[in-house]
């Protein structure tokens, strides 16, 4: 009984916080802003989610394999991350160059 209120507790506030991080993915200006939302969020989102699915498994392997599973998932996140991040950056400067360059010729 403990258990159930537990998971179902914990499962609403991972979903709440999936939530905001899709509100911000929409709402913030720039992608910098974006990424900052969307990751904190669905990383703390899935953690509660992953903690509030631990009691409801029957063996520790179970258990385990739930723990690689996020693991793996914060992995991914972050790299992908990273490499939106990275892209957005270079794109910016390339313009700038540009934009540079265009202003030399007048």
């Amino acid at each position: 009984m403990i258990a159930n209120i537990f998971t179902v507790f914990m499962v609403s506030l991972g979903c709440i916080f999936f939530i905001a991080g899709t509100l911000g993915l929409l709402r913030f200006p720039d992608v910098f802003c974006r990424l900052h939302a969307l990751t904190k969020s669905d990383n703390l989102g899935l953690g509660l989610i992953t903690i509030g699915l631990l009691p409801q498994v029957n063996s520790v392997s179970m258990g385990i394999k739930i723990l690689i599973v996020w693991g793996l998932l914060l992995l991914t996140s972050a790299t992908s991350c990273h490499l939106v991040a990275r892209h957005e950056r270079r794109r910016q400067m390339i313009e700038a160059d540009v934009a540079n360059t265009d202003k030399g010729k007048i």
